[in-house]
């Protein structure tokens, strides 16, 4: 079955004011994420930590996220056009943000955090890491709402049809004419891997049903968060054989090869490396916090 994608990217048009789903989806990661954060701190996932500093900890990674997602992407994959417009940087409402570069914003953030607490930096993260494949997942849905990211032609007789994958001919046409060359089969060879639906089921589901019955008991330190890496860096390596590379780059070997192949293997690494250390590693047990009395009246 051949699908032409034709989804409105703007939410809600209020005169001038205009909400995109991908900010949506930022906004959805986030409730989720607070929500299974609150859960945890209750049950004592975090011991010492209350609502008032979790909610820091969220700021700290909000502020973490964003310069280190445009950073990452700026010098993984834009530093030519950088050297060409600098300013290019900071004009993050032209899009170009990067996973890898905005894990390492957060991680900086959270090291922070848990400095400010007194706190093991590795506690934080095996905390933290269930709570982010949520918002993976909804900024994957984001990523295929915006038409963007998408994946190869299938080269067969299914896959998704995006208006900004298809040659100058077609992508010019009004809805309704692009429309009835669909219907018209004229579109069939231009259907692609909706790559970010697969991301959005890997990174977002699969992985948080994992780390949420993983971390559902106390784990090791290190555990929790080199599981994290690993799933994440397996994930992204194997959907990369179907997804588009970055035309600014292409394929860096192999005729296959791409940057985000590249940029995932030391989180395979890592999470090997963080998994064998965790054999040694002290386990934090939980401290539930404690319900609130009620006066009897």
């Amino acid at each position: 079955m051949i699908v032409l994608h034709q989804i409105d990217p703007i939410a809600i048009s209020l005169g001038p004011l205009r909400v995109h789903w991908y900010g949506v989806m930022y906004v959805l990661g986030l409730g989720a994420a607070w929500w299974l954060g609150q859960r945890r701190i209750h049950a004592g996932r975090l011991p010492g930590v209350d609502g008032n500093a979790f909610a820091d900890l969220l700021f700290y990674a909000m502020l973490g996220v964003v310069p280190g997602g445009r950073l990452g992407y700026v010098l993984f994959y834009g530093l030519d056009e950088l050297l060409r417009d600098p300013l290019m940087i900071v004009r993050v409402w032209d899009g170009g943000m990067s996973f890898h570069g905005g894990l390492v914003g957060v991680l900086v953030a959270c090291w922070l955090w848990s400095r400010s607490r007194g706190l093991h930096f590795f506690d934080t993260m095996d905390f933290v890491a269930p709570l982010v494949p949520p918002g993976l997942g909804f900024g994957r849905l984001g990523n295929y709402i915006g038409g963007e990211l998408w994946g190869k032609y299938t080269e067969s007789g299914w896959g998704v049809v995006f208006r900004t994958g298809v040659p100058d001919p077609y992508r010019g046409l009004d809805p309704v004419a692009l429309k009835a060359q669909f219907d018209a089969g004229a579109l069939d060879a231009f259907a692609r891997h909706p790559s970010q639906l697969y991301q959005a089921f890997l990174e977002g589901l699969v992985m948080f049903t994992v780390l949420w019955w993983f971390s559902a008991r106390p784990q090791p330190r290190y555990a929790v968060s080199g599981m994290f890496a690993l799933l994440y860096g397996v994930f992204r390596f194997i959907v990369e054989f179907v997804r588009v590379p970055d035309p600014q780059l292409g394929y860096l070997a192999f005729g296959w090869l791409t940057m985000g192949q590249v940029l995932s293997l030391p989180l395979v690494a890592l999470g090997l490396f963080l998994l064998w250390r965790s054999h040694r590693a002290p386990v934090l047990q939980p401290q539930p916090m404690p319900h609130p009395v009620r006066e009897a009246k």
